[in-house]
């Protein structure tokens, strides 16, 4: 039994059925991107803002804010922020403590004829409304305090603190804060 030797069997191994499964998935993956670029419809922004039932109402048309819009600050999107409610009076100058160096910071106390609760109650329902996010509530020193936040289109965090001061049995007395955190987006 002498037979001369062979060379091994071979055996070859085809990649096209992996090449068919991968140009499968090519192929799916282009037809479905381009069903969703022709049929996406774009979402549309709103600028209506809900009616809130049953607490104060913005004052419209109200300046006592306006000294803290400057050129370019707020951005766009924070400005819708810059609300009073009805009978709100200002019970001093608007201050800006940067003067416009560095991170903008802008402040002015105000009186309402509205219960300390019904103030917070407010800037709770509009800014939420307008897309704010209520992030901490009582100051430090123990005074009734809403902070929210939201992210603006400048890349920076912006802040508006409704803190009050001080109430009676008419009016209530109160501190409306915007400032430009300093930690970016």
């Amino acid at each position: 039994m002498n037979e001369a030797p062979r060379p091994p069997l071979t055996t070859t191994t085809s990649i096209w059925p992996a090449a068919a499964i991968l140009g499968i998935a090519v192929v799916m993956l282009a037809l479905f991107m381009g069903i969703n670029l022709i049929a996406n419809q774009a979402v549309a922004t709103t600028t209506t803002i809900p009616v809130i039932v049953g607490g104060l109402t913005p004052a419209t048309g109200s300046t006592l804010l306006s000294n803290c819009e400057q050129p370019g600050n707020p951005p766009s999107n924070i400005t819708p922020a810059l609300i009073v409610p009805v009978n709100t009076r200002a019970n001093g100058a608007f201050v800006m403590p940067n003067a416009g160096a560095g991170d903008f910071d802008c402040y002015r106390s105000f009186i309402t004829s509205a219960p300390a609760n019904q103030v917070l109650a407010f800037y709770s329902s509009e800014l939420e409304s307008r897309g704010w996010s209520l992030f901490s509530q009582g100051a430090s020193n123990g005074a009734p305090q809403d902070l929210f936040q939201k992210a603006g289109s400048d890349t920076f965090y912006w802040v508006v603190g409704i803190t009050v001061n001080a109430t009676s049995a008419h009016h209530t007395h109160w501190t409306y804060r915007i400032y430009q955190n300093s930690a970016a987006i």
